[in-house]
């Protein structure tokens, strides 16, 4: 399974959202800026995340957008499931009819179990749980010398 852009873009987007909103709204511009990604594609991005109540836009001269939900509420799993689709690496997971030998293949259990483990750590990570992890490597960046 590889992710697309998509994916990997909306959670940058939702990190740099989640950094940013104590200041207030925060402007695809400056995410743009921050994350060097063009505001055509940020674009692309918002709505599905919109869709799935991920954020909220704010109108007006000093809008933008802000998270819909607390930090700890929003797992990877959904920022890149509203972006990708279902997390599979083969079709016959997702839609078994599609085969005729689904159900006495053991290769899709295999892929089964794989996507299943791979959903269930997506789940386990929080957008709260990578904001930590950013400070953390954003702290240990920093070095002194005399």
């Amino acid at each position: 399974m590889k992710l697309s852009t998509r994916g990997r873009y909306g959670v940058r987007l939702m990190l740099d959202i989640a950094l940013h909103c104590a200041e207030g709204p925060v402007s695809l511009r400056a995410i743009s800026k921050r994350q060097d990604i063009t505001e055509k594609y940020l674009w692309h991005l918002i709505n599905p995340l919109k869709s799935a109540g991920l954020i909220e836009s704010i109108r007006g001269a000093h809008g933008g957008y802000v998270l819909a939900k607390p930090l700890s509420d929003i797992s990877i799993k959904e920022i890149v499931h509203s972006l990708e689709g279902p997390l599979t690496l083969v079709e016959c997971v997702e839609k078994p009819g599609g085969c005729s030998k689904y159900q006495s293949c053991v290769a899709r259990d295999v892929w089964k179990e794989v996507a299943d483990k791979i959903s269930e750590i997506l789940e386990s990570i929080t957008l709260k749980d990578i904001v930590e992890k950013h400070h953390n490597k954003s702290e240990a960046a920093v070095t002194y010398s005399i």
